[in-house]
């Protein structure tokens, strides 16, 4: 019997400090044989968020015990390991050069291919960790550096159908957090708050809905929670303005999904309708649930990852390069970190207030 690759890898793109191995059984499918993630949330709570110069030394600081007890847990010795795979990009430049330099060390010392991994890659195929989907579906990646629908074709090949034009959605959940006085990181305690509030209570702005296609944009509704939080003298305001604020995602969401349907149909065409949702912010339940709704509703399958696949970890890394192992991708050990590194590189960069839409 052929021997199944295994991979190790290694993620460090923000605050999350991972290591993974992987493999797969004789029928194709991978196997988690470990998933080691560290947080920095104690390092940086003082702060309401993320310090890259703290991050960093933490990475430095864990990155050795981590990987070693991704192995440890695994069973696997190290030189079973068949490649290493490290996030390149997009992130914190100071944070990735952690865990890039880290693999591409590893990786000469035991004189075993390196891989170069994108983050967004990796939680683009999360799903194939515990699914088996087939290529291609629609893409919703959700979290709190990214926001964007992608037709997801193979691995590889990704094309951009919407984006943020400012905020990414767990950075406004974070944000409003902490307008709401949520201590850091508070996007997921906005769900829990939520559920004691009124929803209607107050009208809040759904930036570029009608326009835009599927694109999103969130700064202004952030600025409107600005205003009003200004005006609010009790927990039960604080629980109302929080509701309204889920409402109001989920209405985005809800639109902004079916026009991003429209258009993945129009690429593929007489193809099964699949759509996933990714990123840390695919764990609200409630928009899980939103979402699960309209794809009943539009006859598409609805495919989530598991809870821990959602959020930064090194098993979608090692995903990724488990595949790209199978077909030989490797890279050289002089590729630097790459903070802006896009899935789809044709797409047009949207960033910013100057964007205008007809």
């Amino acid at each position: 019997m052929n021997k199944k690759p295994i991979i190790l890898g290694i993620e460090s793109s923000c605050d999350e400090t991972a290591a993974s191995i992987l493999t797969e059984n004789h029928r194709g499918q991978p196997i988690v044989l470990s998933n080691i993630i560290s947080s920095q949330t104690e390092v940086h709570k003082e702060f309401g968020g993320v310090v890259p110069e703290l991050a960093a030394r933490s990475h430095i600081d864990k990155i050795d015990w981590i990987v070693k007890k991704a192995i440890d847990k695994s069973g696997v010795k190290i030189d079973e390991i068949d490649a290493i795979a490290s996030t390149a990009g997009p992130g914190l430049v100071v944070c990735l050069s952690v865990g890039l330099s880290f693999g591409k060390a590893f990786a000469y010392s035991i004189n075993k291919p390196f891989i170069a991994v994108n983050h967004l890659e990796g939680h683009a195929i999360s799903p194939k960790l515990t699914s088996g989907i087939e290529y291609p579906y629609l893409l919703l990646l959700i979290s709190g550096g990214h926001s964007q629908y992608l037709n997801v074709q193979n691995i590889g090949k990704y094309k951009r159908l919407g984006t943020t034009i400012d905020d990414a959605l767990g950075e406004a959940f974070d944000k409003t957090a902490k307008i709401l006085g949520i201590d850091f990181p508070g996007g997921p305690q906005i769900e829990i708050l939520a559920s004691k509030g009124n929803p209607y209570k107050y009208d809040l702005p759904k930036p570029i809905l009608n326009k835009g296609g599927c694109n999103l944009s969130f700064a202004g509704l952030k600025t409107a929670i600005v205003k009003i939080v200004k005006d609010i003298k009790t927990d039960q305001e604080r629980f109302d303005l929080a509701a309204s604020f889920q409402k109001t995602i989920e209405e985005i969401l809800y639109k902004k999904t079916k026009i991003a349907f429209s258009e993945f149909e129009k690429q593929n065409l007489n193809k099964d309708k699949k759509f996933v949702v990714a990123g840390g912010v695919a764990s609200n339940k409630r928009i899980r649930n939103m979402l699960i709704k309209l794809c009943k509703e539009k006859n598409y399958q609805s495919i989530f990852p598991k809870i821990e696949f959602c959020s930064d970890n090194a098993a979608m890394i090692a995903m990724v390069g488990l595949e790209k192992f199978k077909s030989k991708q490797f890279d050289n050990l002089d590729l630097p970190a790459s903070p802006r590194l896009a899935l789809d590189e044709n797409a047009k960069f949207l960033k910013g207030s100057g964007v205008f839409y007809d």
